[in-house]
């Protein structure tokens, strides 16, 4: 080889030794803020490059454990960190388990929000009562509409479930489609339009990426029973009562309401509806149609006592056993309108959300010694859920047919059953992806691996500030609800240290006050005689007197009746 050559071929094996590796194309992550292992706070998230598509943003009701706690919403920092990927929020339906995190999200960034009509309705009520109308861009979609981003759209198929306007939603990516079904089950019968199955078998035919599918009833045999069912038996129990009746259901449930509003027209009676949330939802029902109520048929609940006690309905909030909520304060005879009398039928119409139990049964105690006949779920069944059961899922997979399925929306044991209803429909185990909240999926063209997670969590709403979980601030609260509080009050002379006025006690949730009147003077007496004599030993200084006074306080009351309340000091300074 000349030399001529020879530098040729050294140049060309140098240039190719230095050439660059082709990158390969970045995946599709799919992740989840919340509803995963748990039942509420949906927000689930697909990301493609600089575009990302979130899908709903729900609350969910804290435990007996977080006392003072009134929501958990989804720890949305990773959105704040991306908000220049996001393209919109895109809601599946109006429940609050959906929609109850958005005021939250809109103080945080500045967003399009898109959902059916009535979603739209609702969230736009929730929005007026948050003050945060003004600063939501809000948009209304149609079963055949289409968004079309830079990589991403997305698209739409109507499903079935308790609340009208329930959606699933497509995002088509450069890999496939990704399917998210919202909550449904396969209503043959419903009480709205039907769901779309020649659409979901056409996105199924384009050949599935990833479907996201509602677990809640994956236990459940069979399939859930149709809407009509229960409007049959709403109709059979309203003939029976000879008085008054209180239907108590959940506020979001638009096609129930529609039901009673039916029934209690053909046994001509008049609707008085209580609760906030319950008129709101009438309101908002009646305005788009989906609630049909006949003219004179509504009536002020204040005017009840004005017809034949077999010509009234009271429709209102409380099926769960909620301590504010209408039924509730009735039950108590906390109601400023409405009190219970014998004659008087309750029926709850809804299934007890776990965690519950012990509230609704207590509501149905009360009702019943006040003289109520009391009819909910183990007496006659007035309530079928708006979540497919086993064969219903089992439809969805067969009809969708994805490559890798990721169960969603429900407790873990939840996302395991419907991990087993997939493998039975033909999905291989390896294409099943069963995750935490935080944990992301990164999908390609033929290939889906678990990649690193993002950060999530949960933030805690009370009285309608955002805060994230400290365990002090739950251990003390906690402490407050099972021991109770004692609030010591005193004046002190800050130059000698002496005792101007004082100490009085007060106490809440501790003891009853006047029936513990020498129990607390006595512990006056031992904290005034304690704090006095530290007064004649040191100089006073407040640190010291407020940790004298817990030591001091804490020990007595365990002494004398066994319990360590929170100690609360408050001393005034002249």
């Amino acid at each position: 080889m000349n030399e001529e050559a020879s530098k040729t071929a050294k140049t060309t094996k140098t240039a190719k030794t230095q050439r660059r590796p082709k990158s390969s194309p970045p995946p599709v992550r799919i992740f989840a803020l919340g509803g995963l292992g748990e039942i509420g706070k949906n927000m689930y998230v697909v990301e493609y490059r600089n575009e990302l598509i979130i899908i709903d943003a729900g609350l969910k009701f804290p435990d007996s454990r977080l006392s003072g706690i009134d929501y958990i919403i989804p720890d949305m920092s990773y959105l704040v960190a991306n908000k220049h990927k996001i393209k919109g929020l895109f809601i599946t339906h109006g429940h609050e388990d959906h929609i109850g995190a958005i005021p939250f999200l809109l103080r945080q960034l500045q967003i399009p929000i898109y959902g059916g009509p009535l979603t739209i309705g609702l969230v736009r009520a929730k929005l007026e009562e948050y003050r945060l109308l003004g600063q939501a861009e809000l948009h209304v979609f149609h079963e055949d509409d289409r968004y079309v981003f830079q990589h991403l759209s997305v698209h739409f198929f109507r499903t079935t479930h308790s609340i009208p306007d329930a959606f699933g939603i497509v995002v088509d990516t450069p890999y496939g489609p990704v399917v998210h079904t919202g909550d449904f089950k396969f209503d043959f019968t419903p009480e709205d339009k039907p769901a779309d199955l020649s659409k979901m078998a056409s996105v199924g035919g384009e050949g599935v990426l990833a479907l996201l599918a509602d677990s809640t009833n994956s236990e459940r045999e069979g399939f859930t029973p149709s809407e009509r069912k229960v409007g049959n038996a709403i109709l059979e129990s309203f003939k029976q009562c000879e008085g008054r009746i209180l239907f108590a259901t959940f506020a979001s449930n638009v096609h129930r309401l529609q039901q009673v509003v039916e029934a209690a027209m053909q046994c001509d009676r008049k609707i008085a509806v209580i609760g906030r949330s319950m008129e709101k939802v009438f309101t908002i029902g009646q305005e788009l149609g989906y609630i049909r109520v006949p003219d004179g048929m509504l009536i002020d609940v204040k005017h009840i006592d004005r017809y034949e006690d077999n010509r009234v309905l009271i429709v209102c909030t409380g099926s769960q056993g909620e301590p504010n909520a209408a039924l509730s304060r009735i039950a108590s005879g906390a109601h400023r309108s409405v009190q219970i009398y014998p004659g008087d039928s309750v029926i709850f119409s809804s299934s007890p959300i776990p965690g519950n139990e012990q509230n609704i049964n207590r509501s149905i105690d009360m009702l019943m010694r006040a003289g109520a006949h009391v009819i909910y779920g183990s007496i006659i069944d007035i309530h079928t859920s708006g979540h497919g059961n086993r064969e219903d899922l089992k439809l969805m997979l067969s009809i969708i047919r994805p490559k890798y399925f990721i169960p969603i929306h429900g407790e873990y044991r939840m996302l395991l059953a419907h991990r087993s209803l997939a493998m039975q429909t033909g999905i291989s185990e390896d294409r099943i992806f069963v995750m935490n909240v935080g944990d992301t999926l990164s999908v390609y063209r033929n290939r889906a691996k678990k990649g690193r997670s993002v950060s999530s969590g949960e933030v805690f709403i009370s009285n309608g500030e955002m805060r994230t979980y400290e365990d002090e601030l739950v251990e003390e609260r906690g402490e407050l609800a099972r021991e109770g509080i004692v609030i010591v009050v005193m004046t002190i002379d800050a130059e000698t240290g002496q005792i101007l006025a004082g100490p009085d006690i007060v106490t809440r949730g501790f003891v009853y006050m006047q029936d513990a009147r020498p129990l607390l003077r006595r512990a006056e007496t031992t904290l005034k005689r304690n704090l006095s004599r530290q007064g004649e030993r040191q100089e006073y200084n407040r640190s010291d007197w407020v940790r004298s006074t817990h030591r001091i306080m804490r020990r007595f009351f365990m002494k004398e009746v066994g319990r360590a309340p929170h100690i609360m000091p408050s001393i005034l300074e002249v």
